[in-house]
């Protein structure tokens, strides 16, 4: 749709595992008359579908042999609508970023909240069971109970999703004359407060590349890297035998016979030929001759370095150091920039 390729986050199937699943180990104890001694224990069956097919499940009986009693208590649930909800809505240019199993950057744009209303409804015979199973559920909707989804495994992005408990109602239905109970249903009505995910794409020839790491404190660094091949810096080594004067920093340079123009980040000014050169209006080239508007110096290119270079490296600790995982304690940046320091 709309020029997008197919995707299938399986988001709302997400929504109505993580509903249905708080409800699947429900149980239900019979006792003797005394009320003590437990003589009965089984698990309450969940399925999914409307109140209205379980209605005609439980009471059709063609035959006129089977008894209520061998098919309830029962659960069942439903997702009954839709809806979106504006109050929650994110800027719509926030993303979430990931790494795939190749490491190449992931990111997904802010999702759409909407909310999922559900219906569930439990069918009884025996007052004592429908309390019994009401209590089981009432007390952790305070009105909401929050449950943790991972919407989106390629990002490794989990997210709360609050369900709030709105209303809760019963009937009952008879069969033959007034004093004889033949079916009990409560019915209660939730909303799940959730969101519908957008494609998750991959990056294509990305602006830099990251590292990071920490020690066992807790303290980690990340390191920022120029990716020659998309930013307006290059390293490059000339042949430094050759040359003559020394490239100042900051200066601007130009390539002989040709347009290209950039200023000079770092010169190292040794038989190893780095040079570095940023803000060019295109790519450095092998063979190419840098001349120095200011200092005049001039240098063969004799080989563009393809590996990255090192912008910035970011180091964040805790301080103290020596802070325990349950310390108070704040942190402490040290920000080094490159290639100054080379």
């Amino acid at each position: 749709m709309l020029g997008q390729s197919h995707y299938y986050n399986r988001t709302i199937r997400k929504v109505v595992v993580a509903f249905g699943t708080l409800f699947n180990d429900l149980q239900v104890v019979r006792y003797t008359k005394d009320g003590l001694t437990a003589k009965e224990q089984f698990k309450v069956p969940l399925s999914y579908g409307s109140k209205e097919k379980y209605l005609t499940r439980i009471t059709s009986d063609p035959t006129l042999t089977k008894s209520i009693a061998t098919v309830v208590p029962r659960i069942s649930f439903d997702l009954t609508g839709m809806s979106y909800d504006s109050s929650r809505k994110q800027q719509s240019l926030l993303q979430n970023f990931g790494t795939n199993s190749s490491g190449a950057v992931t990111h997904q744009y802010a999702p759409v909240p909407y909310d999922f209303n559900f219906s569930l409804s439990i069918y009884v015979r025996n007052t004592e069971d429908g309390t019994q199973i009401l209590e089981q559920i009432l007390p952790f909707f305070k009105p909401d109970f929050t449950v943790t989804v991972d919407f989106v495994p390629d990002l490794d992005k989990k997210y709360d999703m609050p369900i709030i408990l709105n209303s809760v109602n019963t009937t009952t239905d008879y069969e033959g004359d007034m004093m004889t109970t033949r079916l009990i249903v409560w019915d209660l009505d939730f909303t799940v407060k959730g969101y519908m995910w957008p494609a998750v794409k991959t990056d294509q020839g990305l602006i830099g590349q990251y590292s990071s790491g920490y020690n066992a404190y807790g303290s980690a660094y990340t390191n920022l890297y120029i990716d020659m091949q998309s930013r307006d810096s290059q390293q490059v080594i000339v042949d430094y035998a050759n040359g003559n004067n020394v490239f100042a920093t900051a200066e601007t340079v130009r390539v002989r016979n040709k347009d290209t123009v950039g200023k000079v980040i770092y010169f190292s000014n040794t038989n190893n030929g780095v040079l570095i050169v940023g803000e060019l209006n295109e790519l450095l080239q092998a063979n190419d001759v840098v001349i120095g508007d200011y200092t005049n110096a001039t240098y063969t290119i004799r080989a563009v370095d393809k590996n990255p270079i090192k912008s910035i490296t970011i180091r964040t600790q805790p301080d103290p150091q020596n802070s325990a995982p349950d310390d108070e304690f704040g942190f402490s940046e040290t920000i080094t920039e490159w290639p100054n320091n080379l």
